[in-house]
């Protein structure tokens, strides 16, 4: 398991960087929270088509897909995430995750319904729907309005590494390293003062250049 570094590095760098995005960073958060009901399963597919794939890619497909409105065709759905402008990596398997997730979401729609904490929630998803690891579940949660579960991508990992949080990122990221790391994150968000959400969007920001979903 990824042990912690022993200290944190660069926190003023931080501070700075945050305060200069801090307004788009909590509208964007406070967007999650407002989100329909009925966008629920369409941030479900977009956070199954992300992993591997440009976050910008996932969401052109999602909006072809939203136009086609067919969730029941294997074959058809793997066409469109194969396009050039909306190119998902595995798009076949994840074509059919997409299926066996529609097929599934009036149960999974039950369920986020029921009020469970996130951390029970994202347990149960990834137990149980196909294509929704750690990181999609937390993602996934996320953007419908949970706080404080860590996304954690190459990105995040690097970041923490960067400063000072994980002395190196994980070989493999086994539910126990997922968890370990999540805990050493949410230690450096009570040292700088921000909350894990609000450290995510920073350190996607400062990859992309934007405060993105």
């Amino acid at each position: 398991m990824t042990e912690p570094s022993g200290s944190y590095r660069f926190v003023e760098d931080l501070h700075a960087a945050f305060a200069s995005r801090k307004a788009a960073i909590r509208r964007r958060l406070a967007e999650f929270g407002t989100i329909s009901r009925h966008e629920y399963f369409y941030e479900m597919a977009y956070c199954i088509l992300t992993p591997q794939s440009s976050a910008t890619r996932a969401a052109a497909a999602i909006d072809a897909l939203r136009l086609l409105d067919r969730w029941d065709d294997h074959d058809l759905l793997a066409r469109i995430l194969a396009r050039q402008e909306s190119y998902i990596r595995f798009h076949r398997t994840k074509a059919r995750h997409l299926v066996r997730a529609h097929t599934q979401f009036p149960e999974i729609a039950i369920r986020l319904e029921e009020g469970e904490p996130g951390a029970q929630l994202r347990n149960w998803l990834v137990a149980n729907v196909s294509g929704l690891g750690w990181k999609e579940a937390s993602h996934f949660l996320r953007n419908i309005g949970h706080r404080n579960l860590a996304i954690l991508d190459r990105h995040i990992l690097k970041n923490l590494q960067r400063h000072g949080v994980l002395s190196s990122p994980p070989r493999t990221m086994t539910r126990t390293n997922y968890l370990a790391i999540e805990q050493q994150f949410a230690l450096f968000c009570i040292h700088v003062g921000l909350t894990m959400d609000e450290l995510d969007l920073l350190f996607w920001s400062r990859e992309t250049g934007q405060v993105l979903k």
